[in-house]
């Protein structure tokens, strides 16, 4: 039992370095090779890649705060709540895999893009989908991996759940 919960996290931590390396290797190449204000069409105009600077969060939310609280809000709070997101996967025995996939994907994403911050003092985002009807903003694959994440938990606690909830009281 013992040796399949270190198997387990193992699994899960090298899940977690992979994701957080992507996203760091992706940002580096776009770094050296992408410039300001240039836009390579991929996929059919599906997706741009052209390389911006964030320096807040999503939509740069919080660029303008004030450098304290902009370290506090920006770093500091998710550091706090990603380690211990991280802790309690890490030591949890009854989680489901699709739980466990979408917590490592929004830890993975979350850790990258705070490493820029802390490294750059800003993020780098570079991918921009066009969906025909709407398009997104430009984003990387750590926002990526975030909104996959969070959309597997959302689907976990809704869906499946309520049908564990259904099997339960019957």
């Amino acid at each position: 039992m013992k040796e399949s919960k270190i198997i387990r996290n193992i699994l899960i931590l090298a899940f977690l370095f992979a994701n957080i390396g992507c996203d760091q290797i992706s940002k580096s190449i776009v770094r050296q090779r992408i410039e300001y204000g240039q836009q390579i069409s991929l996929i059919d105009n599906f997706v741009t890649l052209t390389k911006v600077e964030n320096t807040g969060a999503f939509l740069s939310l919080g660029d303008s705060l004030p450098r304290f609280f902009y370290k506090l809000i920006m770093i500091v709070l998710p550091l706090i709540v990603l380690v211990y997101v991280l802790y309690y996967l890490l030591n949890s025995n009854n989680l489901s895999n699709l739980l466990i996939l979408g917590m490592c994907l929004i830890i993975g994403g979350g850790f990258g893009n705070i490493y820029d911050r802390i490294m750059y003092s800003s993020v780098t985002d570079f991918m921009r989908f066009n969906f025909v009807l709407f398009h997104t903003g430009i984003v990387n694959i750590a926002d990526i991996s975030v909104t996959a994440g969070f959309f597997i938990l959302l689907y976990e606690f809704l869906v499946n759940r309520k049908l564990l909830n259904r099997k339960t009281s019957k």
